[in-house]
């Protein structure tokens, strides 16, 4: 008996903890040392910007990209690059034979033979109207045909520039009177070929994109925002994006724009940001997740460490006295710098754990912290 009672003496009593209010599971009120652990302030309206996370795809910039199709309708003889090749403004990408172009060659060196032979005749008779051979009419009339001469030779000359000719090509082939027929199509772009729908033997015309061009150094990334969020965005706001195919990579840029119209099929309105894309991982219609950062509003605020999550629901510890406690649940809306916003269930002024409502939580429940 002495031994049984000496073994009960050195037991230690178990810890007690800290009760909730009689009647109302709620309300829990902590002891001396739990107090110590929380820290109460009030919820407060502050300027308040959400997350909007949109769903979106990596695109081609469109001021770095070009379309190249034929000057003139002809047959394709050559195709002289590949897809994704590097090329240049001025490199040829394919050659055509056109008929329309020859003809239109011929109609210059026409035009340039008689407008050669008009003016030397209205030399001649400038010399012969000095000399008082001919009249004054005779001499207006090979003025004339000099001007319309001349007319008809710089028509021919807009045509073969319209026809993709150079200056100095159609120089030379004045100089020559040798007539070519094959025509060049030619990047006006640097960067990649990305795309081309041409093969040797079609037949195409100059409404045609046989090529296209792009500079993938810097690329878009696009996203469509519903319009019940549209005027929560404006250009130069923050925005991060999230491309899956690369792990997630967050790359940070700004909006540089929103559009000004709502896709009537769609609900949503367009927005863009611009990214370097120096290293070309960024892969034209890749998936991507645009974090855009809304206008700021007036909300009501509270940090986020006073927000638990418990059951499915987001709960708070208001205090109702000091040492005193109530859970109240709320609709917590998105998290920025640290801070929530709060939907419903708490007014402003109300004192709320900021620090310590997890351990409050864990006592309200009767769950062992450790």
């Amino acid at each position: 008996m002495l031994c049984l009672a000496l073994a009960a003496c050195g037991e230690k009593p178990a810890p007690v903890a800290a009760p909730t209010e009689a009647g109302d599971p709620n309300i829990v009120v902590a002891d001396d040392a739990m107090r110590q652990r929380i820290q109460v302030a009030p919820a407060t309206l502050e300027p308040f910007s959400d997350i909007l996370r949109v769903a979106g795809r990596i695109d081609f910039d469109r001021q770095r990209m070009a379309r190249i199709g034929a000057s003139v309708t002809g047959r394709v003889t050559d195709i002289t690059t590949t897809l994704g090749a590097n090329v240049k403004p001025g490199d040829v990408l394919a050659r055509l034979h056109s008929t329309e172009l020859g003809s239109a060659q011929l109609a210059y060196l026409k035009a340039k033979a008689q407008s050669e032979l008009q003016k030397n005749a209205r030399e001649r008779a400038r010399l012969l109207f000095a000399a008082d051979v001919i009249g004054k009419a005779e001499l207006q009339r090979r003025e004339n045909e000099y001007a319309v001469a001349a007319a008809e030779l710089r028509a021919a000359y807009d045509q073969l520039s319209v026809l993709g000719m150079s200056a100095s090509a159609i120089t030379r082939m004045g100089e020559s009177g040798e007539i070519s027929s094959f025509s060049p199509v030619v990047s006006t772009l640097r960067g990649s070929v990305v795309e081309f729908k041409v093969s040797p033997g079609q037949v195409v015309q100059p409404a045609d994109a046989l090529f296209t061009v792009a500079d993938l150094s810097r690329v878009w990334a696009v996203a469509e925002v519903p319009e019940q969020q549209a005027d929560l965005v404006a250009e130069g706001q923050t925005v991060d994006i999230e491309v899956p195919a690369l792990g997630n990579r967050r790359i940070s840029g700004e909006l540089i724009y929103v559009g000004q119209v709502v896709d009537p099929g769609t609900r949503t309105v367009l927005v863009r940001t611009a990214i370097d894309n120096a290293d070309g991982r960024l892969k034209p219609a890749m998936l991507a997740t645009m974090l855009i950062t809304s206008r700021p509003s007036e909300r009501l605020v509270i940090p986020e460490s006073a927000v638990v999550r418990f059951e499915n629901e987001d709960l708070v510890y208001v205090e109702v006295e000091p040492g005193r406690y109530r859970a109240t649940q709320v609709q917590a809306g998105t998290s920025y710098n640290g801070k929530r916003a709060v939907v419903s269930g708490l007014r402003e002024g109300d004192r709320v754990v900021v620090q310590g409502a997890f351990h409050l939580n864990n006592q309200r429940t009767g769950i062992d912290p450790e």
